[in-house]
């Protein structure tokens, strides 16, 4: 069942304590934020959705991890805590809306080789001439232009959704995108397997 890319689903909203034991490996984390960025992918996409990233349950050390690539930053992880309370360290909680979907054909067998995937990928930096391309590609769609130049499809530089789309194609599962020439996060919310669960409340 797909998920709107119209109006945030109707799901339970529940507050961290509640939500961390419903919370999988391998669930998706799509967001519906504000930032200028956040409003270009939104543009273009026609989407209220702005970024997906995938969670990983760390029981070891009692933590959720949020996997994802930020424009400004790269490849990185944070404990999904930070998203609720204190996102980018601001003291406040991501400024936007959260939720927490699941890919039916995830299972516990595919979590060793997606978290390899996504390790291998941690760190790869952002410098600015990686930002304005990403940011080229996406823009280039809302004048009419084509963006498949090599120019601006730089290597080892993801856009938040290209990063969840590598990690997951890692263990099998494809998202189907259209043609705007790049993965966006309305696609992850498209894909039939994909079903909201609920959504997070923020401090």
């Amino acid at each position: 069942m797909t998920i709107s890319v119209d109006q945030f689903p109707k799901v339970s909203l529940l507050d961290y304590a509640a939500a961390r034991p419903e919370i999988r490996s391998g669930d998706i984390l799509l967001c519906s934020g504000s930032s200028l960025f956040s409003t270009l992918i939104q543009k273009t996409t026609q989407s209220i959705w702005s970024h997906v990233a995938f969670v990983m349950r760390l029981d070891a050390i009692n933590r959720i991890m949020v996997l994802e690539s930020v424009e400004s930053i790269g490849v990185r992880t944070v404990p999904l805590s930070s998203y609720v309370r204190n996102y980018n360290a601001t003291g406040k909680g991501y400024p936007g809306k959260l939720l927490i979907a699941r890919h039916s054909q995830f299972h516990a067998a595919n979590i060793e080789n997606i978290s390899q995937t996504a390790v291998d990928l941690l760190g790869y930096p952002y410098n600015n001439k990686d930002i304005l391309r990403i940011a080229a590609r996406i823009g280039m769609k809302s004048f009419g232009f084509e963006n498949d130049d090599p120019m601006i499809q730089p290597e080892h530089a993801f856009i938040c959704s290209e990063y969840a789309y590598d990690c997951y194609h890692s263990v099998g599962i494809s998202i189907d995108y259209d043609t705007a020439g790049f993965v966006a996060p309305a696609d992850f919310a498209k894909t039939p397997e994909i079903d909201a669960v609920f959504s997070l409340e923020t401090a």
